[in-house]
C-alpha cells in the first residue's frame, strides 16, 4: 500500500494565552511507496512520532492530506484505516494469554469482516509463527522476557492483515544484543509480509540498517530523505552529517584562502572551484590516514584496539568534538607511535566535507 503525505502540518495550541502554537510536523511532505519500510529518524520532540500518529490517525493535521493508496484518509478514523501499530512499551493485556492478546484485535471485528473462532485462531497462529513464538500461546506477559513479549506485540499488530504496519521505537525498551537480533526479525518479517512499514527511532544505527530509506526530522522539519548509505555519504547540512554516524563526525572550523582548505595552521586540501571564507569541515571517521607526514597535526589522547580496528584519539583546537575518534585498520598500528605527544593525518577527500558557516548547507567542492 503506498502512503503519501501531501503539505501535512500539525499544530497544538499553545499552553498560555501569550505562547505561540507549537508546530510538531510542518509542511511533510513524502511518498511511500508500496512494500517500502522507511525509517524516521531525528532527535526527541523533532516530529517523528507525530507522524505515525497522523498516519494511523489519532492525530488530524492541522493542514494537508494523506492517502493510502488512491484514497484520502485524512478524515477516516484510525479504526478503518486497515494499520497495524506497535508501541514502544508493548502495551499487552496482562491477564491474557499470548494467543489471547493476538486475538484481541480480530475479536472486536464487526459485520462484514467478522471472522469465525477458527478463522481467528488460524490466524493468530499463523501470525504467531510469522514471529516464531508458536510455542508460547498459553503463557501470560509476566512469562516471557521483554523479547518475546515485543513480537507479541507485533504478531498482534500483524494477525489483522494490515495494509501499514507502524513501529513507534519498538526496540527502546529491549538490551543491546535482543535489539539487534529483534531488528533483524523486523526486517525478515517485513520482507516476507510485503507490507507498507514505517519505523519510528531516534537511533541512527537501527535505522540504517534496516530501513529501504530514512527521513531524517528535525523540528518538525524533514531535512533529507534517501537510502541510508547516500545520505551519509552525501549529507545535505550539518545536522544531518552530525546526527549520522557512529562514532560520530568530526567537525572543525576551518577556512578556504586562495583554494586552500586551512584547519588552524594547517593546509589539509588544496581545493578548486572553492569560495573563499569560514566554513565547518566534517570528517568522516574512517577519513583519517595516519601518516609521519600527514598535514592535519593532533594532539595524541591515546589508541583503543577494537580488533580488526583500531580507534585513534586525539584533540584539536579547531575540533568542536571533545574528542576526535578516527578509524583506522589494525594494520595501522605500526604506523602510530603511541609514546608521541601529537600525530599527524592525511584526508581522504570523499570522507571530508564543507558547510556554510552561516546557513550550516552542504558546500560543494572539487580537489585539486
Amino acid at each position: 500500500m503506498k502512503v503519501v503525505l501531501q503539505n501535512v502540518t500539525k499544530k497544538f495550541p499553545a499552553s498560555g494565552k501569550k505562547g505561540e502554537d507549537v508546530v510538531a510536523v510542518n509542511d511533510f511532505t513524502f511518498e511511500i511507496p508500496d512494500g517500502e519500510l522507511i525509517g524516521l529518524l531525528g532527535p526527541s520532540g523533532c516530529g517523528k512520532s507525530t507522524t505515525l500518529s497522523l498516519i494511523c490517525g489519532l492525530q488530524k493535521p492541522t493542514s494537508g492530506k494523506i492517502l493510502f493508496g488512491e484514497d484520502d484518509v485524512t478524515e477516516t478514523p484510525p479504526e478503518h484505516r486497515g494499520v497495524g501499530l506497535v508501541f514502544q512499551n508493548y502495551a499487552l493485556y496482562p491477564h491474557l494469554t499470548v494467543l489471547q492478546n493476538i486475538l484481541f484485535p480480530l475479536e472486536n471485528l464487526k459485520g462484514k469482516n467478522k471472522l469465525s473462532k477458527d478463522e481467528m485462531k488460524k490466524r493468530a497462529y499463523a501470525a504467531a509463527s510469522l514471529v516464531q513464538i508458536e510455542g508460547l500461546m498459553e503463557r501470560r506477559p509476566s512469562e516471557l522476557s521483554g523479547g518475546q513479549q515485543q513480537r507479541v506485540a507485533i504478531a498482534r499488530a500483524l494477525v489483522k492483515m494490515p495494509r501499514v504496519l507502524l513501529l513507534d521505537e519498538p526496540l527502546s525498551n529491549l538490551d543491546a544484543r535482543l535489539r539487534l537480533q529483534t531488528r533483524e526479525e523486523i526486517r525478515r518479517i517485513q520482507k516476507e509480509t510485503g507490507i507498507t512499514t514505517v519505523f519510528v527511532t531516534h537511533d541512527q544505527e537501527e535505522a540504517m540498517s534496516i530501513s529501504d530509506r530514512i527521513v531524517v526530522m528535525k523540528d518538525g522539519v524533514v531535512q533529507q530523505i534517501g537510502k541510508p548509505q547516500d545520505v551519509y555519504d552525501d549529507p545535505k547540512n550539518l545536522f544531518v552529517a552530525k546526527f549520522l554516524g557512529t562514532p560520530p563526525i568530526s567537525v572543525f572550523e576551518g577556512e578556504v584562502k586562495n583554494g586552500a582548505l586551512c584547519i588552524g595552521k594547517d593546509v589539509v586540501l588544496k581545493l578548486k572551484n572553492a569560495k573563499d571564507g569560514k566554513v565547518y569541515v566534517g570528517v568522516r571517521p574512517e577519513g583519517f590516514i595516519p601518516e609521519k607526514n600527514g598535514a592535519l597535526h593532533c594532539k595524541l589522547k591515546g589508541v583503543e584496539v577494537m580488533g580488526r580496528d583500531i580507534s585513534i584519539l586525539s584533540e584539536n583546537e579547531a575540533s568542536q568534538n571533545p574528542v576526535i575518534r578516527s578509524i583506522v585498520s589494525a594494520d595501522s598500528k605500526r604506523d602510530i607511535d603511541v609514546s608521541a605527544e601529537t600525530v599527524a593525518f592525511s584526508l581522504k577527500p570523499h570522507k571530508v566535507f564543507l558547510f556554510d558557516h552561516e546557513s550550516e548547507e552542504r558546500i560543494a567542492f572539487d580537489v585539486l
